[in-house]
This record gives C-alpha cells, structure tokens and sequence, in this order.
C-alpha cells in the first residue's frame, strides 16, 4: 500500500540522520523543507524530499495537501487517561480558595479516584478510557505513554494495566504502559509506607512481571508523598523487573529527588515546576529526560516549568499533556504547544520538538517516532491551509488538524 502525499507547503521535522534528542540551543532548529513530497510504504515513511524530485508512481492513495503543513503525530510522553468518572467538584473547590494539598487531604485527588476505579468493573474502565484515547487519536497524538496509579490495590492496578494493554491492542495508536502503584498511600498504609512499598515490591510487581503489563516503573516524589529514600526503593524494584523509571518530582518542592533518578538510570523526570540550580547541574550530566506539563500549571494555577533556564542551561526538554481527572483534564496537546510558547517563553521550534522528537526519546521510542525520518512510523498530521506553522501555537483555540495518519493509514 503506497499513499502519496504532493505540494506539502512545509513539511516539518525533516532528519535525514535520526536523532534520539535534541538540546539546548539545537531545540530552537526545526529542520523543514517547502513544496514538499512524502511517500508512505505501508506503515512506514519511504522516502521525502521537493516536489522536482517527486516520483512519478501510481501510487494506491494521493493526497494534495497544496497550502498545508505536514508534521510527525505529536509524542505524549505523560497521561493518566484511563480513569472513572471525574473530579469536577474539585474543580469548584479550587475556584473557591482550596489547594490541591488541603483536597488531598480530605479525602479528595488521587484517592477519589482510586475509590471510583476500585468500584468499577474492568469493563467499565475499558469504555471510558477508550473515548478519552479516541479524542487524543483526533487531536494528533500518534504515540502516548498510559500510567496505572489509580488503583493502589493490587487488583485495581492489574485492572488498569490490563486496560491499557487491551487499548494498545485495540487501537493503532503506539502506547506505553507505566505501572504507576506508588501514586499516593492508601488510607489503610496512611501510617505504614513500609508496609504498602512491600505491597508493591511483593505483591504487584511479580503479578505485572507475569503478565508483561508494563514497560516502565514510576513514583509521585514529593513532599506528603513517597520520600526520595521510598522512592529509590520503588526505581530499584523495578530495575530487578526490567522496568525503567518515569518519575513524578518537584511539583511542589524540591527535595533533591531529581538526583536520585539520575543516579537511577530515569528515563524521564516529569513535572518539574520547581527546579534548582542544582537540579540542572545534575540533570546535565545525565542521559535523563525533563518533562513538562504546562497544562497542569493552567488548570491549577501553579508555578510552570521554567523552561527557559533549563533550555539555556544546554538541557533537552519534552512536553506532555498529563491528561487526567484532577489536574489536567485535556490531552489536546496542540493545546500543550500553545501553552508552553505563551506561558512558558519557549519558541515554536522548541515546543514542535519538545513534542516530537523529545516527546519520542521520553517513551523510548525516538528510533521509530518522532520525527520525518525513512522507515519510521508513518504517523503524521496534515493541517488546514497556514500561513506558517507559527499559527499552530498562535491560534490557540482553533483546530487547525485536517487529517491524521496513523500506521500509515488515513484515520480523519
């Protein structure tokens, strides 16, 4: 199956040689060219380059995207969309004066949720996390990385890993599964973190072992949460079960847990709203990925990662919708973009390859996804008509996306 895509006005993300990440000051590089071709062979990208030098074939799928930008799906690289029901009620509370740590403590946020899930049927969860993925298909996302965490019990967390394989299985869509029981404490281990860590270590863990449930391991280091000492018990756990560590750090403090999953080997550490000097110096040093989520900082009015600092410190930085019930109900990640050029300085550059590449290199996937690249995943995003790929952040509110491709097949 050959699908042919002609008059490309600017196709974006263009690497001839493949890249596992960019950094620093080559975040500000898009590579691009205009009056563009792409064929696709299947599944995969088979060849680009200007339309002069566009095979003359009779291809099974010609698309004329005359005025149109062409891109790589976007790589969401932090979600939490498979969940139940909602916490729009928290929302209310916020708007009327409470923290996110004065809900928590009331019982509200991750353990809200946790109770719907648990009182749910695998069934349940399956059909509304499957909306949730169908929506993000729709906005552009062509990989996105699942995490459990809302079950804190062994069966609820076994629920929602076999839902994220089921959708994987199901959909088109490349996900990545993160087992993610180190969300909060169970009201029963509120006084016993040993006792629910064992939980984890014992019990969980050699159930999604069995079950090849998931691929990488994460923990909510933070302050009221899982220390750095618990923390790096949970990211050696999962070394022992082949799991790479993707963890929550510094949302709210910053408590030196950045260190320690670069000492740990981290794919990923994700929020980061509050960074040190020392947080970059460690981060520098290491093959470890930051992650941002500026739709986080939006909905619950704190502080965004400063994204500038790091970048200008020569760090790499990825961007990540954080799709979940209480703190980021959207993973439009067009949305992502915008923010994070408007609130977080970062040019249109560096947020296409925050998104892209990065986003990619933070699921452990930068070899297939990514970027314009022969014989990886033809996965793309066809625009309306632009004037520039500027407009995709500029025209916040406005769906700009024509037609998605995913696997090489046109789904919109």
């Amino acid at each position: 199956m050959q699908t042919l895509i002609i008059n490309i006005e600017e196709l974006l993300q263009v690497r001839t040689c493949s890249v596992e990440k960019v950094s620093g000051s080559e975040m500000a590089h898009l590579p691009t060219l205009k009056n563009a071709f792409l064929l696709i062979e299947n599944d995969l990208i088979a060849s680009y380059g200007v339309m002069q030098d566009c095979p003359k074939i009779n291809a099974d799928k010609t698309i004329d995207a005359d005025g149109k930008i062409v891109l790589p799906s976007w790589c969401d690289s932090h979600t939490h969309i498979v969940y139940v029901g909602n916490r729009e009620q928290e929302f209310v509370d916020r708007i009327n004066g409470l923290t996110y740590e004065e809900i928590a403590n009331r019982g509200g946020g991750i353990l809200n949720s946790a109770k719907q899930l648990n009182d749910a049927s695998e069934e349940e969860i399956y059909n509304q996390s499957e909306k949730r993925l169908q929506e993000i298909i729709k906005q552009g996302t062509g990989a996105v990385e699942i995490k459990s965490g809302y079950g804190l019990t062994v069966e609820g967390e076994l629920k929602m890993l076999r839902v994220i394989k089921k959708l994987a299985k199901n959909y088109p869509i490349t996900i990545k599964a993160t087992f993610l029981g180190a969300h909060a404490f169970p009201k029963q281990f509120k006084e016993n973190h040993n006792g629910y860590i064992d939980l984890i270590i014992n019990e969980m863990l050699p159930k999604i072992a069995a079950e090849n449930l998931a691929h990488y391991i994460d923990a909510f280091c933070e302050t009221g949460y899982f220390s750095v000492e618990e923390t790096e018990r949970i990211m050696e756990a999962g070394i022992r079960y082949g799991l790479r560590s993707k963890i929550h750090v510094n949302q709210f403090t910053a408590i030196n847990g950045i260190a320690a999953c670069v000492k740990h080997n981290a794919l990923t550490v994700d929020h980061l709203e509050i960074v040190t000097d020392e947080d970059i110096m460690a981060l520098k040093k290491s093959e470890t990925m930051p992650v941002a989520l500026p739709s986080c900082s939006y909905f619950i009015s704190i502080p965004y990662t400063p994204a500038r600092k790091m970048i200008d410190a020569g760090l790499p930085l990825a961007l990540a919708s954080d799709f979940n019930p209480g703190t980021s109900p959207s993973g439009n990640m067009n949305f992502v973009l915008a923010t994070a050029c408007i609130k977080m300085k970062m040019t249109p550059e560096e947020a296409i390859n925050a998104a892209t590449i990065n986003g990619a290199y933070a699921m452990g996937i930068s070899e297939t996804h990514g970027s314009i690249t022969v014989g990886k995943k033809a996965n793309l995003i066809i625009t309306k008509p632009l004037h520039s790929y500027y407009e995709l952040p500029y025209s916040f509110g406005s769906n700009l996306i024509e037609q998605i491709i995913l696997d090489g097949k046109i789904l919109a």
